[in-house]
């Protein structure tokens, strides 16, 4: 197997790690209107994702590091088309971050930090979503011959990415980063707070489930011939399976009020989606709709550009970078894991009132 596919595979596994854990600090931020009565339970549900929340984002870091290292034309072509909403993304969670660093220092302006950051959550939740949309469907290229050689761009305009199809993945983004939240803040939580977390966990995993349902129907009907038909791959069936075992497993698990189990099998059905869209985009990276090429409909595909002309090393970099930057991984990884691992540990247990602020 090619190095680049190896770092396809490694891409994914950091999507699908933000996915996860970022995904429940998301969802806190969405549901905290709607969770926390008081000062106190606003406070609890902060200090339930205070110590990790940061750590989180450096999965999303990561993997755009490793996007721009392993393949810097898909990197230069998404971080171009796709400027609008990539800034729109950075700046909700700059807000967000910055909403609670200053909350419990300024107290004057109190109200308008818990807006932002609902806001500052609410935005990278949904426009996620519409961006995976966008990576299945298939985005407009236009591609030109210079004296540098072929450039392919985006054709279209930021409001082309806020298509149907994409918002409609992008509601589901939002609904299943609300059930990772709900399900974390049960988790965390006791007493009134805990027991409105446990209804709305209910609630956000029930529209989540019937928005999902929707969505494999439409994406079977109207999406890609290519991506159906890895979805439905041997390989594709298993991240199926994966995600309808945490499905059923969340449901049995809510019933038993297991709030830990709830989580674990919710952070399954993450993992299953994230890996089902992987594989039903292989070995695209960024598909293109509705543009002709002189040899054909193209992809940002390392092999469909490479029949053009373009340099390989254009495409993706060298084996020497991709070794160096796998060994370094192989080194590395287990050790952010191993971290990772020891902060959850150190913070785990029930988030109570009066234990001081973030």
């Amino acid at each position: 197997m090619s190095l680049y596919w190896v770092w396809y595979a490694l891409l994914g596994v950091l999507f699908a790690g933000y996915a996860v854990l970022d995904g429940f600090d998301l969802g806190v931020g969405v549901l905290y209107p709607f969770l926390a009565r008081d000062e106190d339970e606003r406070s609890v549900l902060r200090r339930a994702i205070g110590p990790v929340w940061d750590g989180n984002e450096v999965w999303l870091i990561t993997a755009g590091g490793a996007l721009f290292a392993a393949f810097p034309f898909a990197y230069a072509f998404a971080f171009s088309g796709f400027y609008l909403a990539i800034m729109l993304v950075l700046f909700g969670l700059i807000v967000r971050a910055a909403s609670l660093e200053f909350r419990h220092r300024d107290q004057r302006w109190a109200r308008l930090w818990d807006g932002l950051f609902f806001c500052g959550s609410l935005a990278p939740a949904l426009l996620f979503g519409v961006a995976v949309g966008n990576l299945v469907r298939g985005v407009t290229m236009s591609y030109s011959q210079g004296p540098a050689g072929l450039a392919i761009d985006y054709a279209g305009t930021f409001w082309q990415l806020l298509n149907p199809y994409s918002l409609l993945v992008g509601v589901l983004s939002l609904a299943m980063f609300a059930t990772q939240g709900a399900a974390w803040a049960a988790l965390k939580t006791e007493g009134a707070l805990h027991d409105r977390a446990v209804r709305t966990r209910s609630v956000v995993w029930t529209v989540f489930v019937a928005l999902l349902v929707v969505t494999t129907i439409v994406t079977a009907l109207a999406v890609r011939e290519h991506f159906t038909a890895n979805a439905t791959s041997v390989l594709g069936w298993l991240f199926i399976c994966l995600a309808a075992a945490g499905i059923l497993g969340a449901g049995l698990a809510m019933q038993r009020a297991d709030d830990r189990l709830v989580f674990l099998t919710s952070s399954l059905t993450v993992l299953g989606l994230v890996g089902l869209w992987g594989n039903g985009n292989w070995p695209y990276i960024v598909p293109a709709t509705s543009v002709e090429f002189p040899h054909g409909p193209i992809t940002i595909d390392i092999d469909a550009l490479r029949q053009l002309g373009i340099r390989a090393d254009v495409l993706h970099s060298s084996n020497l970078t991709l070794t160096v930057m796998l060994i370094i991984t192989a080194v590395c990884f287990p050790l952010v894991l191993a971290y990772t691992a020891y902060v959850y540990r150190t913070f785990a247990g029930k988030v109570r009132p009066g234990e001081g602020e973030y």
